[in-house]
């Protein structure tokens, strides 16, 4: 009983920091009883993403329990965490083992994000999530909401956030290296996988597959080759498509340096879709208000092949597969990398700005579990709002070139009622985020 008052202790007595203190250079600092104690961490998904998640967690604390949906996951997990407890089901593993886990990773499909998270969280656990943060822009508000009601540590896998590349080329943009900001463009070779198509055939399910637990929230359908393990990303149901899989990365520096919140407008043209299935090809605008640093703003976002006027990158230079060109009225920046980690100034001359180095990505969740500073990519103050903004042009790719007038404050389009679904998931019974 001592160990989980200990334990108790310990994961209730972090407390979430300041808006900004990243850009402002704060010191708010989230607090523990026990900061030697070691982190006791359970991963759901442990292979993919959740292989690298898992083993990060493993280097910086105990590994008490794993949980995948597919016994050839649990297995390569098991191997590597051979004295962990093995689970298929998030709930089971939360409820049996409760004040033994201090901290939890959720590297599972989009559309299971936001349960796992909520279920961690509400029980006080600290949480680390891939991106996107979540499947639609009402979870996105609520986990960020959840995280900051319990006091955890929080974190969102765009891992490019830690990058000093992203952060100088923010601090230049907010230093007004290339003046006043006029638009944004950012685009992505994505998608990678099968898009824009009808369901494939039922197929019998795996052995080693817990196909409901698979489905989680999602509405129920049959089982068939290609959902599992990759190319769910396609599906409505269960993905975000090429804008959700890569915008937290591709879209993240200009968000950083620019505040890319709350847009009012968005709008998207497509190839097409059976809102089933995300369209081949994708490009949509964003329009953003002015803010207390710059004039309002729009960003336009490609994927599916689609790419920005060359014209715009100027002579002898043409847009990468991936990428994001920020066009100010004295120069441009322009960064040819899935995380913004490497840029190059055009016809502006760089300046020396300050920015705060990262210890590495993983590093920031587990100091802030420890009492330091909240991780950049935090639920509340980042993680969440940039998931918002993004996820809102999926609003935009289900209408198909309406323009979604957006109540950012309410989460509503004021105009289009018919994307009420988009913006807050119906849930099958035995998941919620609002218990």
């Amino acid at each position: 009983m001592a160990r989980r008052t200990s334990r108790r202790t310990f994961v209730k007595t972090s407390a979430l920091a300041g808006v900004g203190f990243w850009a402002a250079g704060g010191v708010a600092r989230a607090q523990s009883n026990s900061p030697n104690e070691k982190i006791q961490f359970a991963s759901i998904g442990v292979t993919g993403k959740g292989s690298s998640d898992s083993e990060d967690a493993g280097q910086n604390g105990d590994m008490v329990a794993i949980c995948d949906i597919d016994d050839k996951n649990l297995a390569a997990g098991a191997a590597r965490f051979p004295s962990a407890e093995k689970f298929h089901d998030f709930r089971e593993m939360l409820d049996k083992l409760g004040d033994k886990i201090d901290a939890v990773t959720v590297s599972t499909p989009d559309h299971c994000h936001a349960v796992a998270a909520y279920k961690a969280m509400s029980m006080g656990k600290h949480c680390f999530c891939q991106k996107p943060l979540t499947h639609s822009i009402y979870e996105a508000r609520r986990l960020g909401e959840v995280a900051r009601e319990k006091g955890v540590a929080t974190q969102m896998g765009n891992q490019g956030t830690s990058e000093d590349g992203v952060r100088k080329a923010a601090a230049l943009l907010q230093a007004g290296v290339i003046g006043t900001v006029k638009e944004v463009h950012v685009w992505t070779n994505r998608p990678i996988w099968p898009q824009g198509g009808p369901r494939p055939a039922e197929a019998p399910i795996p052995s080693t597959l817990k196909w409901e637990l698979w489905l989680g929230p999602a509405a129920y359908r049959p089982y068939s080759n290609g959902y599992h393990p990759f190319a769910w990303r396609g599906w409505w149901d269960f993905g975000t498509g090429a804008l959700g899989d890569m915008a937290c990365h591709t879209f993240n520096m200009p968000f950083m340096g620019l505040g890319l919140k709350n847009p009012t407008s968005v709008v998207a043209k497509t190839a097409g879709h059976n809102k089933d299935s995300y369209p081949k090809w994708s490009i949509i605008d964003f329009e953003f208000p002015a803010n207390d640093t710059r004039p309002p703003v729009k960003v336009s976002w490609y994927d599916g092949g689609k790419l920005p006027d060359v014209a715009m990158f100027g002579e002898g230079r043409a847009p990468k597969d991936s990428g994001c060109l920020i066009i100010g009225e004295h120069g441009k920046i322009y960064s040819p990398n899935d995380y913004g980690a490497e840029f190059e100034l055009i016809d502006a001359e760089a300046k020396d700005v300050e920015f705060k180095k990262s210890p590495g990505h993983f590093d920031e969740w587990v100091n802030a579990i420890r009492g330091g500073e909240q991780a950049m990519s935090n639920f509340p103050d980042y993680a969440g709002p940039l998931s918002e903004t993004i996820l809102l042009g999926n609003l935009a790719v289900w209408a198909d070139g309406k323009k979604i007038e957006w109540d950012a404050k309410n989460l509503k389009a004021t105009n289009a009622p018919e994307v009420d679904s988009i913006i807050k998931n119906v849930y099958r019974d035995g998941y919620t985020i609002d218990g």
